[in-house]
């Protein structure tokens, strides 16, 4: 398929990359059209490894040989960085972007069914926090994620990329009613573990090991963490123990902890 060179950055042929850096108006726009946009070689050959057809590439003209193979795959248009940067809004100096038809959402149960460990995520609406719990959950053995209706779109642009592809490595769901839906998660053979800088939590180096058996941690959003009501309904509140004064880490880096200690018998 041969590559068109785009001059225009009002040609209708590449209306799904435009203002890409306005959060507001993607998220209002690419849900609903069922597309999401992935940019960088290596984030859009995992996207395509996982089965995402892409509806359109767009490629800086410098590069259409080099990735040729990446360009077969789908209608792929060309343009100056002028033009990407005009449509965009930023500087696309990974010099490829992809946009891909989304899947339809799995049910909670299904992500459940043959899970020993998840991640429940309450009101997570930072993009990079939540593509670096992606990546974390990817690396360090979580089975899948499940997202309050609150939660950011992990296949938003900057979530796709912090996560390097890995959102679309780990099986994900949304789980509403919100807190309700964690007694399926419980009835699922899960323990709802609810991470807190609380004092009074357990330092989750000292769970139990019927506790870790199929553990299902439960994280809120950077700032305000967990809401009261996700507490009440989970089973144990933990704590990671800080030192010298710090009462917290961020929510990415506290996860990456959480899931490590979590899986390090295996």
């Amino acid at each position: 398929m041969a590559v068109e060179l785009i001059t225009d950055p009002a040609d209708d042929r590449i209306a799904d990359y435009r203002a890409l850096t306005d959060v507001e108006l993607r998220t209002r726009w690419e849900p609903p059209h069922g597309l999401f946009i992935a940019e960088g070689e290596l984030v859009l050959r995992r996207a395509l490894r996982a089965g995402y057809r892409p509806r359109s590439f767009l490629v800086d003209e410098k590069r259409v040989d080099q990735l040729g193979d990446l360009l077969a795959q789908g209608p792929a248009y060309a343009a100056g960085q002028d033009v990407l940067a005009a449509v965009t809004g930023f500087h696309v100096h990974r010099g490829i972007l992809a946009s891909f038809h989304r899947k339809p959402l799995p049910a909670a149960a299904e992500v459940l069914f043959g899970a020993r460990r998840v991640v429940v995520l309450e009101g997570l609406n930072n993009h990079t926090n939540l593509g670096a719990i992606f990546r974390g959950a990817a690396a360090l053995g979580i089975d899948a994620v499940l997202l309050s209706p609150t939660c950011a779109d992990p296949l938003y642009r900057r979530s796709v990329r912090v996560s390097m592809g890995e959102v679309f490595a780990v099986p994900y769901a949304k789980l509403d009613p919100w807190p309700a839906g964690l007694e399926l998660v419980r009835e699922a053979g899960f323990t709802v573990l609810a991470m807190t800088p609380s004092p009074d939590a357990v330092p989750i180096q000292r769970l139990g090991a019927d506790q870790r058996a199929k553990a299902a941690l439960l994280l809120g959003a950077e700032g305000p963490g967990l809401t009261a009501a996700a507490q009440e309904v989970s089973d144990v509140r933990v704590v990671i123990p800080m030192r010298r004064g710090v009462d917290s880490l961020n929510v990415a880096a506290a996860a990456a902890v959480s899931f490590w200690e979590l899986g390090r018998d295996d």
